[in-house]
């Protein structure tokens, strides 16, 4: 504000200057010419007090009409040369000199008055457009925007449909598969017990025994995956002694590989929050995966340790090829398997390592694989709350894996 007023100041200066100068000048240019035979300098006088309206004010225009009516007196006016006026006609002349410029002048100031409201008025309808325009593009960007938003939204709210649809339909299928998949498992199960079965029959219900019981585990762990995808599990976390569980999941796995041997190697104290059934299926998927990965007569190795953050971190060690280090994270993905395909052949899923990080994350911990030391093929690890009262389950915790 300080900045607009110094130049209007500056004009007023300006102006009442003027209204000295003018006036002056003017009489000295009409003085030589003989200006007291005729009246006519007069309009000369009114000229320079309605420009002088026009451009600085109706103060400077009054000045300036003063000064005019002085000088008029002491020049034109007899006796010249002095104040004062000896016709009563010069009398009347001045006053309606003085009238006549003072109306001119305050004309003159109004148009100055509606010129610079017009001024004015041009200014604010230049901004107003500018903001119009400004206010114009942000609202197009708006709407563009909303547009895009809408069209994200809609295919959000398509893929999520789509993958709802997924779900329910894997689910579906896995159930009602499961009724046939026992019904034949039973069947052929009682054909086994036979004793009149001919070796060659045999043999061929053991393969269709075989591909059931891998085709009903494959139905359980895409049950489990859509569940675990669809937010659906449920947990019933309590403190439970990691010790116990590790040894009744070494326990089934011997049922299936009884010449495998596993050592455990860590604290019986060790405890964690976790629903006991789906702990033991973690620990089942990891053995068995590296079981299936292990040369036969290797060991397979389990250790725990307190880690940092209130957080339990186990490890399965075997000594199998090794995971690559470009795979280490596709692996808890589903159907994906490492480069060797040994899962494949040995009757795998290939979802198990993508149950076990749904599992985990369930648990509020987090799966990952480490790099080998000497000797060993594979060092998967997963970390979950331990057990006490700063161990709360569902809770978001970060995970450092450094003992």
């Amino acid at each position: 504000m300080s900045s607009a007023r110094a130049p209007a100041t500056a004009r007023g200066i300006l102006g009442y200057l003027g209204a000295l100068l003018a006036p002056v000048a003017a009489t000295a240019a009409l003085v030589p010419l003989g200006g007291g035979v005729s009246r006519d300098y007069v309009f000369i006088y009114l000229a320079v007090v309605a420009v002088l309206a026009v451009v600085s004010g109706l103060g400077a225009a009054t000045c300036a009409a003063l000064v005019s009516f002085l000088l008029v007196d002491y020049f034109f006016v007899a006796p010249v040369h002095t104040l004062t006026i000896a016709d009563q006609t010069d009398v009347i002349n001045l006053i309606v000199f003085v009238g006549t410029a003072l109306l001119v002048g305050g004309l003159g100031s109004r148009r100055r008055r509606a010129q610079l409201r017009a001024e004015a008025l041009s200014v604010e309808l230049r901004h107003a457009n500018a903001e119009l325009e400004r206010l114009n593009r942000e609202q197009a960007e708006a709407a563009a925007v909303a547009v895009r938003l809408a069209r994200t939204e809609q295919q959000v709210h398509a893929l999520e449909e789509t993958d709802r649809l997924r779900a329910e339909l894997l689910a579906n299928v896995s159930h009602e598969l499961r009724t046939p998949l026992g019904t034949i498992l039973t069947g052929t199960t009682d054909l086994l017990n036979d004793g009149d079965l001919a070796q060659a029959a045999r043999a061929r219900i053991r393969s269709v025994v075989a591909e059931t019981q891998r085709l009903g585990r494959l139905v359980s762990d895409m049950l489990d995956l859509a569940r675990i995808e669809g937010r659906a599990l449920r947990l019933d976390p309590a403190e439970v002694a990691l010790r116990d569980a590790v040894d009744a999941a070494v326990e089934r796995l011997r049922r299936t590989s009884p010449d495998r041997v596993v050592t455990i190697d860590f604290d019986e104290t060790i405890e964690v929050t976790a629903d006991w059934d789906r702990l033991g299926q973690i620990l089942d998927n990891l053995l068995r995966n590296a079981d299936l990965y292990s040369p036969s007569g290797s060991p397979i190795r389990v250790e725990a340790a307190r880690g940092k953050r209130s957080m339990v971190v186990t490890r399965i060690i075997d000594q199998g090829p090794g995971i690559p280090a470009d795979q280490r994270e596709r692996i808890f993905e589903r159907f994906v398997r490492s480069s060797d395909d040994a899962d494949a052949h040995a009757g795998g899923t290939g979802l198990g390592l993508a149950i076990v990080r749904g599992l985990v994350e369930a648990h509020a911990g987090r799966v990952w694989v480490e790099d080998p030391r000497d000797g060993e093929g594979t060092r998967l690890a997963f970390a979950l709350p331990a057990a006490g009262p700063s161990a709360v389950a569902g809770e978001d915790v970060h995970i450092d894996v450094d003992e």
